[in-house]
């Protein structure tokens, strides 16, 4: 079958066609909770009849709110140090390590990405509530961490992968201790690496829910398991302003990592 290179100049039309119909199907849903934050109705009501930032002083009015993002931000922080650490360490093992089994080590890391994340939960509730862990902040660490790994262990076996071995071997020879080669050399030029799982791991646990609902109790409560359970009790615009904050500390890290990330290839 021949193509017909003169009808390409029409094809690109069309498919440029399609990718900006996606691309409005993906980011009106955002542009239209971004408009109900600052609606005036007291109801999640499109278009809103006037405009107002009152939702917003609510929202940080509100000690609950406050609580439940800071909440949030800690086992974030805290899941993305140990997501780091830990996927470093077995990266090093999967890249460099010569011992049976390894594929197989590789493929079971990222099982959890495979797996629906509601069975995920349901299997780790169980757990936890038999170990006592269930409503506390280190089994929501420890949660998050679960789902987090998998994305930092692929960014840094990536970014090993891609290191010449040889220039570490040659600080070795140069009088640096294997240790001090990893510190000193290693480790600056996978910087990328470590970044994009620091990023990646952070993102998976501010925007994780359904794990969050199952490790949430009346004391202790996420930034989206706050969102829930008031989308559930109350359609008041202070979801908007809560959901639309949450997108933006997403889409600012996201463009970080990227500006960091076109930076490092200079």
């Amino acid at each position: 079958m021949l193509l017909n290179f003169d009808s390409l100049g029409s094809w690109r039309w069309v498919l440029t066609i399609i990718v900006v119909m996606v691309a409005a199907f993906l980011l009106l849903p955002i542009v239209f909770i971004a408009a109900l934050s600052f609606g005036s109705s007291q109801w999640l009501i499109f278009p809103p009849p006037g405009w107002t930032t009152k939702w917003y002083h609510d929202l940080f009015a509100d000690p609950s709110w406050l609580k439940a993002a800071w909440t949030s931000l800690r086992i974030a922080v805290a899941v993305s140090f140990l997501s780091v650490l830990i996927g470093l360490v077995a990266s090093f093992g999967l890249v460099r390590g010569s011992f049976p089994g390894r594929a197989f080590l590789r493929g079971l890391f990222i099982t959890p990405m495979i797996l629906p994340v509601v069975v995920l939960a349901v299997a780790i509730y169980a757990f936890f509530l038999r170990i006592g862990l269930n409503g506390t902040v280190a089994g929501f660490v420890i949660a998050h961490l679960v789902v987090a790994l998998p994305f930092s262990i692929l960014a840094l076996t990536t970014a090993l992968e891609e290191f010449d071995r040889s220039i570490e071997d040659a600080a070795v020879l140069c009088g640096a201790s294997p240790f001090e080669a990893k510190l000193r050399i290693t480790l600056p030029s996978i910087s990328h690496g470590l970044f994009a799982a620091a990023i990646f791991s952070f993102l998976t646990s501010w925007d994780e829910v359904v794990l969050a609902i199952f490790m949430a109790s009346p004391t202790l409560q996420t930034l989206p398991v706050k969102i829930w359970s008031t989308l559930r009790q109350d359609l008041t615009p202070v979801i908007a302003a809560a959901s639309t904050l949450l997108i933006c500390l997403t889409i600012i890290l996201m463009l970080i990592a990227a500006a960091v990330k076109k930076g490092l290839k200079k």
